[in-house]
């Protein structure tokens, strides 16, 4: 007993020194890379879990008739591409939406327009939650979070009501699928065959995830950075091949026409300049907002280049994705499912009360309890802010917290877990290497 006692500590101290029988005692199975069998009341219980919650959100999408309206915008845009209509001239919708996204993107939408209305939009919501399971997948990797079944169907379970998530099913958005796109290609091996296509494709669909092209270029990652700068243009020439005149008027007007995308003073905008904005109490923040967008967007880069050079990957990609969020000049909060690796990664460091509060955050709605209607949201006092801008006011504080992390050069306090162990051979597999 006191001998199976102390391998056991070996191995929780020491992983790599732990011997078979310490694995075998202690339940794990060598060469797991830190997962364990999921018990299976454990496995059912967050299979029941993750079905009720799916289960809640559907019918409250079938009680409340939630009209998953950018979809119907996808739809249009794929429309015009099948008639050869103006792509940037129509609006739709109750609310009169235009097309915002490349030309590219439009392309990629022409499928929507195969199946009924009705369809189209089960379709959308399905996919979501494929996407959300894949997102939450992606981040306990991306996090080095043990390997358990139960814990990442409970993690899924739980995101569905994070207000960003929540958001992108009730418009019907594409946030999530440009997340997985953009943090898959960002953790394949370096030397992985085409690493960098995905990540210009994403950045072809919607313009903000270029920023991470520019990380991957100044932290030394030249060859995928180029890689995906190619894919990007490549998405931009397929889009001039298929819709010049829509390309032309894209690129040469529309992408600056930040009116077009909604007005940048409202709640719903968690970027940097809807906070100013609305402390401000102007709807048109100007140069104060293009100044501060500039010394974030540069101190995130630097930031993102220092935790990289840190052995904090994770960080540097995470930062990066919350720059993106405070300079774009719009980001509504369901842009803000970049939570979900936060959130994780917070986890993977044993930072558990930061992750509790922020998930809290993500989740409190709390500028949708205050009041927002017409030009109500920059007319709010001063203590109200916080409450009006919690994303970016989070944001900032991450970064600063992550600046006094990285001082003097090295990552201080607990760091991110390593990569996951190879798995351990067996002694008859090591013999036959011998």
């Amino acid at each position: 007993m006191t001998t199976d006692r102390t391998e056991n500590a070996r191995a929780v101290d020491r992983p790599e020194e732990a011997s078979p029988r310490a694995a075998r005692t202690t339940g794990a199975s060598p060469g797991a890379g830190g997962s364990r069998p999921a018990r299976p009341r454990a496995l059912l219980g967050a299979r029941v879990l993750l079905l009720l919650s799916v289960a809640a959100l559907t019918a409250l999408f079938l009680v409340t008739r939630i009209p998953l309206g950018d979809t119907l915008v996808y739809r249009a845009e794929g429309q015009a591409v099948v008639d050869g209509t103006s792509l940037y001239d129509f609006v739709t919708t109750e609310w009169k939406l235009p097309a915002t996204y490349p030309p590219f993107a439009a392309i990629l939408f022409v499928p929507t327009t195969w199946v009924p209305v009705v369809a189209m939009k089960v379709c959308f919501f399905v996919g979501n939650l494929i996407l959300l399971a894949v997102l939450v997948r992606l981040s306990w990797r991306f996090a080095k979070l043990p390997q358990r079944p139960e814990l990442v169907l409970v993690a899924t379970a739980a995101a569905i009501w994070l207000e960003p998530v929540f958001q992108t099913f009730v418009f019907g958005q594409i946030n999530l699928a440009l997340a997985c796109l953009v943090l898959w290609d960002l953790n394949r091996p370096k030397g992985a065959l085409g690493k960098g296509i995905g990540l210009g494709v994403a950045a072809g669909i919607k313009l903000t995830p270029a920023i991470f092209i520019v990380y991957l270029l100044i932290t030394g990652r030249v060859r995928n950075g180029l890689t995906a700068l190619a894919s990007f243009v490549a998405t931009v020439l397929l889009g001039i091949l298929v819709l010049p005149s829509a390309s032309l008027d894209f690129w040469t007007r529309r992408m600056f026409e930040t009116e077009r995308v909604g007005k940048v003073w409202i709640v719903d905008n968690q970027s940097l300049q809807g906070m100013i904005a609305r402390a401000m109490n102007s709807m048109e923040p100007g140069l104060v907002w293009f100044g501060c967008a500039a010394v974030v967007g540069l101190a995130g880069l630097w930031l993102a280049r220092r935790a990289v050079r840190a052995g904090l990957e994770e960080w540097g990609i995470v930062t990066v994705a919350l720059t993106m969020l405070l300079v774009s000049p719009i980001s509504w909060s369901h842009h803000w499912v970049w939570c979900v690796p936060l959130l994780a990664l917070l986890c993977g460091e044993r930072r558990y009360r930061a992750a509790a509060a922020l998930a809290a955050l993500f989740t409190c709605r709390s500028f949708w309890a205050l009041p927002h209607h017409g030009d109500l949201d920059v007319q709010l006092p001063w203590w109200q802010q916080p409450g009006l801008s919690p994303y970016a006011m989070a944001s900032l504080g991450l970064l600063g917290w992550l600046a006094w992390r990285l001082r003097g050069g090295r990552p201080q306090g607990r760091t991110v877990y390593g990569a996951m162990p190879e798995p351990r051979k067996s002694a008859s597999e090591a013999r036959s290497a011998k």
